[in-house]
């Protein structure tokens, strides 16, 4: 077989690329999460949380970006922590990675079916959920640049979607448009005085693992990274816009939520961003944001599908999974792994109605942890990375994008995301996932082992070289 019909094809565009990082960004996180986070953190609180998660999502991007420029491939972190830290923790943070997408992905089509109802009552959630299923599986079976104009469109509604409430939000707190029931402009006077840490410091720092799970996704960046045209160009300038904007988008939307819904209002029944539309008289506000939350829901399913897929196919072609998996399409689609990654989304949607308090509750709690765990691998793969890179006599020119202020941005991200799991292990309702979450990641490192004594060759063929 020929090596062409052994790799995936390099079709995404750098547009592709920046609105596949900003896409897995954005989502129910803000659209649903950010009224509880203002309610718990309050408005300053909230803020802050999203400014500390805003740093360490960019710290993880710069370190991903410097890996990935330097080894564009499909697997992205997984081969870096393979090559660079060791075939354990690649083989680790692989299966940790595929089983939280593929995990989450079951969530999204029990979602997307939910929000139907609103429009088709009549109809069962499980046939708009199947519908879903085949329209997922289409558009990443078809080929990379389908599934990359839909992440396209169903990122660009979103953003869409956040510009048009933060124009109207803006205009409302300053009186350009007044609110249903009379009441005066809000101005500033909801974001100052005593109910800016109305729940003190220590309620910042609850509310902040949620926070953080709200960008986590960044990261599909660097998986697509072996199926871009001109990677040393698109990833960097990814990086540099996706980090600011998402910021930006961010932080002042929930200024202009925090402005007009009291904190003790906010999140408490449904989206606040509903609210703000239902506040200020706009028709159809709810079935409006219906359907960029369906949009949003369709998107980290779209994106969670081909991060399981390809992270499953790259470490196929290394001997840790199945070999059968690293077979591609005509279309140049790995689809026996886009298969796999699917049926076992269904498998998990299952558990969460017949095993919902053992093997369902198990998923989630390692898909919460999995996110930080792989940030963590991410920044130390690019501190061995650049210690090597020197130690061989390189400098910092000879690379084609650098993460600056090393080695203070990767052991800086390692530290925060490590802080992380203090504040888990403080909270009692969120302690278990800890148990569950490294609990798994040990059983992964065991796995690793047990494989390698029967295929003492695997950590040789595992390592891929350097670009």
């Amino acid at each position: 077989m020929s090596d062409s019909k052994l790799q995936l094809s390099r079709a995404l565009k750098s547009r592709h690329i920046f609105m596949l990082s900003l896409g897995g960004v954005i989502g129910t996180g803000l659209f649903m999460g950010a009224g509880v986070t203002i309610n718990q953190g309050g408005p300053a609180g909230a803020v802050l949380a999203y400014l500390v998660a805003g740093l360490l999502m960019y710290l993880v991007m710069v370190c991903l970006g410097e890996l990935s420029v330097q080894m564009p491939v499909s697997g992205s972190f997984q081969a870096h922590a393979t090559r660079f830290i060791g075939p354990a923790t690649g083989f680790m943070i692989g299966w940790v990675y595929w089983m939280s997408w593929a995990s989450t992905v079951g969530l999204e089509f029990t979602a997307a079916g939910m929000l139907m109802t609103r429009w088709f009552p009549e109809v069962p959630i499980w046939i708009w959920s199947g519908f879903f299923v085949v329209v997922l599986f289409s558009l990443n079976a078809l080929a990379t640049r389908a599934f990359g104009e839909a992440e396209y469109w169903f990122a660009g509604i979103k953003v869409a979607a956040i510009l048009a409430f933060i124009i109207v939000g803006v205009l409302v707190i300053f009186g350009g448009i007044h609110l249903n029931d009379g009441a005066p402009a809000p101005g500033l006077d909801n974001l100052v005085g005593d109910s800016l840490f109305p729940n003190g410091l220590s309620a910042v720092f609850a509310v902040m693992m949620t926070v953080v799970y709200a960008f986590q996704g960044c990261e599909i960046m660097g998986v697509a990274a072996g199926e871009t045209d001109q990677p040393e160009k698109s990833i960097p300038r990814a990086v540099r816009n996706v980090v600011f904007r998402v910021l930006i988008f961010y932080v002042l939307a929930v200024l202009v939520l925090a402005a007009i819904i009291p904190w003790q209002k906010a999140g408490l029944v449904e989206s606040p961003f509903v609210q703000v539309f239902d506040m200020v008289g706009i028709p159809y506000a709810a079935d409006l944001m219906n359907f960029v939350i369906l949009t949003a829901i369709l998107s980290v399913g779209n994106s969670g599908l081909y991060a399981s897929t390809r992270i499953l196919w790259a470490m196929s072609r290394t001997g840790m999974a199945p070999r059968g998996l690293s077979k591609l399409s005509a279309r140049g689609v790995p689809l026996y792994a886009l298969l796999i990654s699917l049926a076992f989304a269904l498998l998990s949607l299952l558990t969460s109605v017949v095993a919902a308090d053992t093997l369902f509750m198990v998923l989630m709690a390692v898909s919460g942890m999995a996110g930080t765990v792989t940030w963590i691998v991410i920044a130390y793969a690019q501190y061995r990375f650049r210690r090597e890179h020197m130690a061989k006599g390189g400098s910092v020119k000879d690379l084609k994008y650098a993460a600056p202020l090393f080695p203070l941005i990767p052991l800086a991200c390692i530290a925060i995301c490590c802080s992380l799991f203090v504040f888990l292990a403080m909270d009692p309702t969120q302690r278990p996932s800890l148990y569950w979450g490294f609990g798994f990641i040990a059983a992964c490192y065991l796995a690793y082992y047990v494989l390698k004594r029967k295929r003492p060759q695997l950590a040789a063929e595992a390592v891929p070289s350097v670009g």
